[in-house]
């Protein structure tokens, strides 16, 4: 009887020993931890302004990695902020993929950067990185309204409690008017370092960079595979953002306005075309404007010159509801592209009164308004006798190919060139009046 105790006792510590290495090896093996095993991992830059070029361009590097049965995504994340819109879907679409994923900061991931960051299945810092400071601005840099915050607070609270962060930390980084004992005084923001972020459960890891957490995932760094965005990407990122939207809609409508002033289509009409071209292409490759916006937009523009031919006024007003229509269609949010266009109208007609104000209504409306009537009452009304100009010296205003415009006599007057193209600046002589067409020619 007594032989058979530390018999017993040997039998009972070796179960134990057994349970426990099965239980190290179940723990060891669940997701998250440092042995987790991944067949195929992909590396997603998310850099820069967010905006809605990047959840276009995420949207497609998760489906890329789907469709090569990725297992593990690590999205690279290094950035200010930006468009709490499109960090809401970026978020989303993190959340709605089966894949696992690793938001990876070694350098920043503020304001809506931490809220895609705060979906992902872990975080991993770098020493050195930082996050937080999600107080949500507007276009003037100004914190936005305390309803849009407490939404925003709520979203960001949500987004830590999906992997048991505590949402008091998140509300502390949105809430400015809201004091935190322990996090942050009234009227600051929170914001983390990485080994702060650890010490709060707000980061799983703190890596030296991006060697030790490959090795730390075991991910060979030769079998990552890097989605990049695509050139077109690159651009449509750009386009879509609220400020370079409104440029490219303030270059473009005020290139239309100098080229009303300017006999002959030149450089300003040129940029007005590029800015607009931008602005489609942009948002065509990002997924939100489509052949309809852009047909509308041309078409409108193609009512607007044969307002020229056929005045009345109604032709001209359907186009430019067209150009409208197509130009705030194509953008993300309908919203968004009425203020940027609004925007653009206003400073487009104050450089109209300007140009009005330099060179009077003539030089505008004189390409849609027939300078002289023609009434029964009055009879026949006959052209302009300008057979006094003949043989007088005078210089040109614009270019003549072979129309254009010169001086003579201090009067501006149209001609057309005796032979070949004419420079404006070149000084002329009139050699031939015939009714109401006059002929210059270089002065000798």
């Amino acid at each position: 009887m007594t032989a058979t105790r530390p018999a017993l006792r040997r039998v009972r510590l070796l179960f134990s020993f057994l349970c426990l290495m099965m239980g190290l090896s179940m723990f060891l093996a669940a997701p998250g931890t440092f042995a987790q095993s991944y067949q195929k991992a992909v590396w997603i830059p998310v850099d820069n302004t967010i905006e809605r070029g990047l959840e276009s361009f995420l949207e497609r590097a998760f489906a890329d990695a789907q469709e090569q049965q990725a297992d593990l995504v690590i999205l690279h994340i290094n950035t200010p902020g930006g468009e709490v819109d499109a960090a809401d879907q970026i978020g989303q679409l993190i959340r709605q993929s089966p894949m696992h994923t690793i938001a990876y900061i070694d350098n920043q991931a503020f304001s809506a950067g931490t809220y895609i960051a705060l979906n992902a299945n872990e975080i991993i810092m770098t020493p050195g990185s930082s996050m937080g400071a999600a107080t949500p601005i507007d276009l003037a840099g100004n914190a936005a309204d305390i309803k849009f915050i407490s939404g925003w607070s709520k979203k960001m609270s949500a987004a830590a409690s999906l992997n048991n962060r505590n949402p008091d930390v998140a509300r502390a980084m949105v809430e400015m008017d809201t004091e935190f004992p322990g996090l942050k005084p009234k009227g600051t923001v929170l914001s983390l370092d990485a080994q702060q972020a650890k010490t709060l459960g707000y980061a799983d890891r703190v890596v030296s960079g991006k060697e030790e957490l490959l090795a730390s995932l075991g991910v060979p760094g030769d079998s990552l595979q890097v989605i990049e965005p695509t050139g077109g990407e690159k651009v449509a990122r750009w386009v879509t953002s609220p400020y370079v939207m409104s440029l490219l809609l303030v270059i473009g409508l005020v290139g239309i306005v100098v080229e009303l002033f300017a006999p002959g289509f030149g450089v300003a009409g040129t940029i007005s075309l590029v800015s607009f071209g931008l602005y489609f292409f942009g948002h065509y490759v990002a997924g939100f404007a489509n052949w309809l916006h852009i047909g509308l937009f041309v078409i409108g523009i193609l009512l607007m010159i044969l307002e020229i031919f056929l005045p009345g006024g109604i032709v001209g007003a359907i186009g430019f509801f067209s150009i409208v229509t197509g130009l705030v269609m194509a953008a993300y949010d309908t919203q968004q592209g009425l203020a940027s266009l609004g925007l653009a109208a206003i400073v487009t007609a104050l450089v109209a009164f300007l140009l009005i104000k330099r060179y009077g209504v003539k030089g505008l409306l004189g390409k849609f308004v027939l300078g002289d009537a023609q009434r029964n009452e009055e009879g026949y009304v006959a052209p302009k006798d300008q057979r006094d100009l003949a043989g007088k010296t005078g210089v040109a205003l614009t270019p003549l190919r072979p129309a254009g415009v010169v001086k003579v006599d201090g009067k501006r007057v149209d001609a057309v060139s005796a032979g070949g193209f004419i420079d404006a600046g070149t000084a002329i002589v009139v050699v031939q009046v015939e009714g109401t067409r006059v002929v210059v020619a270089e002065q000798e």
